[in-house]
């Protein structure tokens, strides 16, 4: 009687065992099912057929007599800036502006002094126009306790730029101002450049990049992609997936290339949202952004409803002080939230320097032309099978950033087979 007891009661705890082992894979295999599915629907889309390449793919002949478009070149410095001005300039219309003479405009945001505006204009095959910057675009805004910004500014010490309150100044003024200066009311494009810049790009007509832009119905190019240093902008990630969500702006495959999706089951990922970097519902901003020292843009857009909706709700949280949220991420995830992959350009095919990284494209075989008496005798980099430069020469000091960000946010842009 008692082995009998002994049997049934060993058979009911194998059973209960077995229910127990069935139930736990049972809901391993649905949350596992669902982490799938989750990351997936955050996927980028893989494209077919690209909606973004490069304007040109050698060098050309430049046409003087080429339309133009409504459009300046903008550079944002100080007084002591002049030589590094000078040798952006100077880089700028070498290999573009002199034979398209589009108006450069600087702004300071102190009264300019008689050498520099001596030198910049001398070095300019254009209109050249020095500005300063109004008091009510560049400072703290009126409604925000001066106290405690300046606090919190002198609380960054230990980050990049993190304690100068002009960059703080800076970096709202590029983020939602600049385009509403008076001085660059009256354009449409604008094309950002700042001190000790250095570029090789193409010079055909067909490449002048405002009226390749306007043609191709783009509205933000930008040529090199970097990540952000996440101490910068902890909140501001969740702060605009706050905004998205309450606009119910859907995720486009452009907003996607921006998201490192959670692995973390269903219960446990909204608990990530603690982190910084993360939506409310635990996925991720993979830090990328477009570097935006570098970037031709449609001001109109910068001008939208739709922008200045996205900029204002940023302004009023204080992150431009409180944090060191920069124009670069701000403009990246605007464009992210607002904007088609279609409306975006990657500058590919345009070489590009500023401080410790570059990007410079191989230059095409066969496509260099060197029997332009337009483009001169200067010299150039090899040439090679799978080159689009136009006589590129790449620094030797700067380094190539990771391509891991430009292929991510090119994702939307290109299919496959023109990731590097």
């Amino acid at each position: 009687m008692l082995r009998n007891n002994a049997v049934r009661i060993g058979a009911r705890r194998i059973r209960l065992s077995r229910r127990n082992i069935y139930f736990v894979i049972s809901v391993t295999t649905l949350l596992f099912l669902e982490v799938c599915l989750h990351v997936r629907n955050l996927r980028v889309t893989p494209l077919t057929k690209s909606v973004d390449l490069p304007f040109a793919t050698r060098c050309g002949e430049p046409d003087v007599h080429a339309p133009r478009e409504n459009a300046t070149i903008v550079m944002l410095a100080r007084n002591n800036d002049t030589r590094g001005a000078i040798r952006s300039i100077e880089s700028i219309e070498r290999q573009f502006n002199r034979w398209f003479h589009y108006p450069i405009v600087f702004l300071n945001d102190v009264p300019w002094e008689a050498a520099f505006v001596a030198a910049l204009t001398a070095v300019a095959s254009g209109e050249v126009k020095f500005e300063v910057i109004d008091k009510g675009m560049w400072g703290f805004p009126e409604w925000m306790d001066l106290g405690d910004a300046k606090a919190a500014v002198a609380r960054q010490k230990k980050m990049h730029y993190g304690a100068l309150e002009s960059y703080h100044h800076m970096c709202r003024f590029n983020s939602g101002m600049f385009f509403d200066h008076p001085a660059l009311k009256p354009y449409k494009w604008y094309w950002r450049v700042e001190p000790d810049q250095q570029r090789t790009l193409l010079v055909t007509s067909s490449s002048d990049p405002f009226v390749m832009m306007a043609k191709a119905k783009k509205v933000y190019g930008y040529t090199m992609a970097l990540w952000e240093l996440g101490e910068t902008a902890p909140s501001l990630f969740y702060q605009v997936t706050k905004y998205k969500e309450r606009l119910n702006i859907p995720s486009s495959d452009l907003w996607k290339s921006f998201i490192d999706a959670s692995w973390a089951p269903f219960p446990v990922r909204p608990l990530l949202s603690w982190l910084r970097g993360r939506d409310s519902h635990g996925d991720g901003w993979n830090w990328c952004h477009y570097w935006s020292n570098f970037e031709i843009a449609d001001m109109d857009w910068f001008r939208s409803k739709e922008y200045m909706g996205f900029y204002n709700m940023l302004d009023e949280l204080g992150g431009f002080y409180f944090e060191r949220w920069g124009d670069a991420p701000v403009h990246s995830l605007g464009a992210a939230l607002l904007l088609k992959p279609e409306q975006m350009h990657w500058f590919e095919d345009i070489g590009y320097v500023h401080e410790v990284f570059q990007t410079c494209p191989a230059n095409a075989l066969g496509g260099q032309l060197p029997e332009s008496s337009e483009l001169g005798s200067n010299s150039w980099d090899r040439e090679q099978p799978d080159g689009i430069g136009c006589r590129c020469q790449c620094s030797q000091s700067a380094l190539r950033p990771p391509a891991i960000c430009s292929n991510a946010l090119a994702r939307s842009l290109r299919a496959p087979k023109r990731f590097h």
